[in-house]
């Protein structure tokens, strides 16, 4: 029963995201802004990803409440969201963007740290229940795809709507957490001791550019696919594609994760994230090879995504789990998230889509050279972590 209770968080959690990366860019494109207006307002988005997660992650730390913050931020989200029934210019657009995505953004951190606790010694096991979020993605990504090929995008902010009511009703389940007392224990180090570590610096500036790379994906994926007649199906069937895969990988994941050390994993899907860009780029235009290039999604995301949350939750101590995850989202989807918009936002006023998926390759290619320079043991990424 707690595997299905936490795997429904990440469903309906990703649902909505299975909404907002291809449709939101479409979405804005249809309401008349330009192609920098919408780099401007995705770049919004990310950038609540910035502080939401800290500030909440700093809460849930020092009074242990990620289940509260997890509730409190659905019901935020959601009722921040009404106003995009009555946003018409961009700077409206720009004030609900910033408050929905405060609260949403600040959700999933939470929620990673539930449940590992949940999970206790079972940490592995984690990305069995992480692709139930990746099956919530691709039922919404779909499900929209279809409808809004023959109603237009008008629907997208009543499907959000319907989306963010499920996430409210699912994190009132009830979960496991620490007990107060746990707080007060004292941690084998210190929090900025952790940070100032090598490889977690390292770790953390890898994961930014990551997400630097991935920022012409996000931001820009769908519109450059439309550009080269593509039909939204088609475009919603090729993000769902990229996520099915991410599935699959997930199924065997833990596997993975204990044969191979953090660095090895890393260092793969960072070299497959250099060679998808490159390929996007360059050959776009050829459905056969993009349906290829999308399966590749599974490493680019799915295993990198896996291998950071095993090194976050063994580098740090639970004392300071909520702001060692939030700090993971910040950095990684926030901060790289934001400027990979914005830099593609620039980049795509003086030049073509293409350009933009070649600096994606780019960016990652230098996160795999800071790659090589990290110093893991392979038979154990970390210390591990003692509750």
């Amino acid at each position: 029963m707690l595997f299905i209770k936490l795997s429904c968080l990440y469903f309906f959690y990703f649902a909505l995201l299975g909404l907002l990366a291809p449709y939101l860019g479409l979405y804005l494109d249809s309401q008349g802004f330009t192609l920098f207006e919408i780099a401007e307002l995705a770049s919004l988005l990310m950038m609540t990803k910035i502080i939401a997660p800290l500030l909440w992650g700093g809460l849930a730390d020092k009074h242990q409440n990620s289940l509260f913050l997890v509730r409190f931020g659905s019901i935020g989200s959601m009722l921040s969201f009404l106003g995009f029934f009555f946003a018409q210019t961009f700077w409206e657009y720009g004030l609900v963007i910033l408050l929905f995505s405060f609260f949403w953004n600040a959700i999933l951190p939470q929620i990673e740290v539930i449940t590992l606790f949940n999970l206790k010694g079972k940490q592995d096991r984690y990305s069995q229940i992480r692709l139930w979020g990746s099956l919530g993605f691709i039922s919404s990504v779909a499900t929209a795809g279809g409808l809004f090929q023959y109603t237009g995008l008008s629907l997208f902010p009543v499907f959000m709507l319907v989306v963010f009511c499920c996430i409210i009703m699912v994190s009132f389940f009830k979960f496991s957490e620490p007990a107060l007392a746990l707080v007060h224990q004292k941690a084998k180090a210190g929090l900025i001791e952790r940070l100032t570590d090598n490889n977690v610096l390292l770790f953390f500036i890898i994961c930014f550019l990551l997400q630097v790379s991935h920022g012409a994906y996000y931001t820009y994926f769908s519109i450059f696919l439309e550009s080269l007649s593509y039909k939204k199906i088609e475009i919603g069937a090729l993000w769902s594609l990229g996520v099915f895969a991410e599935v699959i990988l997930f199924v065997y994941m833990h596997r993975w994760l204990s044969l191979h050390s953090v660095k090895a994993i890393m260092l793969f899907s960072l070299l497959v994230t250099v060679i998808r860009w490159y390929f996007t780029a360059e050959f776009a235009s050829n459905i056969y090879l993009l349906i290829m290039l999308q399966c590749l999604h599974a490493f680019t995301f799915g295993a990198m995504h896996s291998a950071a949350i095993k090194f976050v939750h063994q580098s740090f101590h639970y004392q300071h789990q909520g702001r060692a995850q939030a700090l993971y989202s910040s950095l990684g989807f926030g901060a790289g998230g934001a400027v990979g918009a914005f830099l593609c936002g620039v980049l795509i006023m003086d030049a073509r889509y293409e350009l933009i998926f070649q600096f994606s390759a780019l960016v990652a290619l230098v996160a795999c050279v800071l790659c090589l320079l990290m110093r893991i043991d392979p038979n154990n990424t970390v210390p591990e972590t003692r509750i």
